[in-house]
């Protein structure tokens, strides 16, 4: 059942572990431009998907979407590769929806368009939202929504993007922080995921969405 209660797309790149080693090898080449180009083509589609449930508005996901590839394109020079770029986007992504909550002055169309990054994400929005509204119609898609943010972020995390423990417990609590805290955070998020399915399945149950065999 998990399997269809979120409504976005899983994008997963076929060739992860290909496109890894090529950005990580434009990075050492210098690069910076070529690097950021296959960052934000190869894994903006899911960043902005993630974006989509994480603030329950296009506009305001395609907004935090423009400034979190321009935080990519100015951190790139500084990139430690202590994690994945994939992960990193993810992180970068929570932190741009954070701030832009925290804005005062937000407000719709307020689109961030300050570099090469910026041509780059747009063509990535204009190809990925479209899709993203033919998924939406989803019979979960009201319990999802109903959950609270944490818990919407971590089931497109391990179940749509499949990411270990460590990797969701990095995008949520930060890459800079240690080890053991990004530890502790992982071992919360999967007794926190069991709670969510179970909340999942209760409010299935009472919506009548499940078969006998599931009940």
């Amino acid at each position: 059942m998990l399997s269809d209660v979120n409504q976005i797309p899983c994008y997963q790149h076929p060739r992860r572990v290909d496109l890894e080693e090529r950005i990580c090898g434009l990075l050492e080449a210098g690069d910076l431009l070529a690097a950021a180009t296959a960052s934000i083509e190869g894994y903006g589609p899911e960043v902005l998907g993630f974006l989509v449930t994480l603030l329950r508005s296009e506009q305001d996901a395609a907004d935090v979407f423009s400034q979190t590839c321009e935080d990519l394109w100015s951190g790139l020079p500084g990139f430690a590769t202590r994690s994945s770029l994939r992960t990193w986007f993810y992180v970068l992504a929570r932190h741009a929806a954070a701030r832009f909550r925290r804005s005062p002055d937000r407000r719709p169309g307020r689109n961030v368009a300050v570099s090469h990054a910026a041509g780059v994400a747009e063509a990535v929005r204009s190809r990925t939202l479209p899709h993203l509204r033919t998924d939406v119609k989803d019979r979960f898609a009201a319990i999802r929504d109903a959950l609270p943010e944490e818990d919407r972020a971590l089931l497109v995390l391990r179940v749509d993007r499949n990411m270990s423990w460590n990797e969701i417990a990095t995008v949520m609590c930060g890459e800079d922080d240690s080890g053991e805290t990004v530890a502790r955070t992982a071992a919360r998020l999967r007794k926190r995921f069991q709670l969510v399915k179970e909340d999942i399945r209760a409010r299935a149950r009472e919506a009548g969405l499940l078969s006998e065999d599931e009940r």
